[in-house]
């Protein structure tokens, strides 16, 4: 308990510790440890993804909302053997499992995001994409994925990043951009009017 206690506060970065991705319903739920395999490997991780992406969402937008964070592999297994929006754990490496790197040996960490500041916009609008393009334009990000409610989306940073977009949610769902596509490179602020400065 006092070992756990010592590595949930561990600082990952300015506004974040590992104790704020360390909750999981699915683990509070069926009683399931949440605790990383490799710590070490987890907190590399989990750090480069704080200070590379959420410290400057938190920063440009007045705060940023955690969902779902780091998952061990046991919780992860439990979550998509009974259909809790968990894909399978090997899928997920270096994605919500921080803890192992992907089949390529790149380590990585995941996070579902939500930035109230972009609530009351996406209210009105239902339109999640002027988000996705600040972030593509801004953070060197390896992948987003939306869904419906709020606005909240995945949000990856790896080694070696891909920088695509997918969404479960309208107006555009399933692929919004990837490398090669014609809309991938350039400058996306129109798409964005009205944010706030980085």
């Amino acid at each position: 308990m006092r070992g756990l206690e010592d590595l949930a506060r561990t600082r990952l970065s300015q506004h974040f510790f590992l104790r704020d991705f360390l909750y999981s319903e699915i683990a509070a739920i069926y009683g399931i440890p949440n605790i990383p395999d490799n710590p070490d490997l987890a907190i590399a991780a989990g750090t480069r993804l704080c200070e590379e992406l959420l410290e400057p969402l938190w920063h440009t937008f007045g705060g940023i909302h955690l969902r779902s964070g780091f998952r061990s592999v046991q919780v992860n297994d439990f979550g998509n053997v009974h259909d809790l929006n968990c894909a399978q754990s090997h899928k997920d490496f270096a994605g919500h499992i921080w803890d192992r790197c992907d089949a390529a040996g790149r380590m990585g960490a995941c996070v579902t995001v939500v930035v109230p500041w972009f609530q009351d916009q996406y209210a009105r609008t239902g339109d999640w994409r002027p988000l996705a393009w600040w972030v593509h334009d801004h953070l060197p990000y390896h992948h987003m994925l939306f869904f419906p409610k709020l606005a909240a989306f995945n949000l990856t940073w790896r080694e070696e990043p891909e920088r695509r977009i997918d969404s479960h949610a309208k107006p555009h769902r399933g692929l919004l951009t990837k490398p090669g596509m014609a809309n991938h490179v350039g400058d996306h602020g129109a798409e964005y009017v009205g944010f706030p400065e980085f």
